[in-house]
């Protein structure tokens, strides 16, 4: 069973400082609930075939993984993926001006195998609930500034 969750958030931010903040992965653990740490694999700045290796905890357990930059479209569109583990993922953040708001989408999809095939839907409930607080953070974050 395929995983397919969309979250999105209207942050009363500007467009350019919304995706700045959100496609810095070294920010990622200030704003994500579960993402513990993050490093760089390949040198900054952000672009397309960098790698970034990220620690979070998530349903209880400790998950390493390394997401490549697949597509990056500055203050428009990230996609990024990782095939590691036993549920290959590929993450999507959207930016769109909305009424001098920004609406942010995250966009998470995966083909969970294994045992994570088994529980899919109770990870895709879970993940859905992480990705909205998630995105509260942010906003919260930047909407303080």
């Amino acid at each position: 069973m395929a995983v397919d969750v969309l979250s999105e958030a209207l942050i009363q931010r500007p467009r350019a400082e919304v995706a700045a903040f959100a496609a810095d992965p070294s920010r990622a653990p200030e704003w994500y609930v579960n993402i513990k740490s993050v490093e760089w694999q390949t040198p900054p700045p952000l672009a397309v075939g960098s790698r970034i290796a990220f620690v979070a905890h998530f349903l209880g357990r400790r998950l390493a993984y390394t997401y490549e930059i697949r597509e990056l479209v500055p203050g428009e569109r990230l996609v990024m993926s990782t095939a590691e583990g036993p549920f290959p993922m590929e993450t999507t953040y959207t930016w769109a001006d909305e009424g001098g708001s920004t609406r942010m989408t995250l966009r998470n999809r995966g083909e969970p195998s294994g045992f994570s095939a088994v529980v899919a839907p109770l990870m895709a409930m879970m993940m859905r609930r992480a990705n909205a607080a998630d995105l509260a953070r942010l906003k919260a974050l930047l909407e303080a500034r």
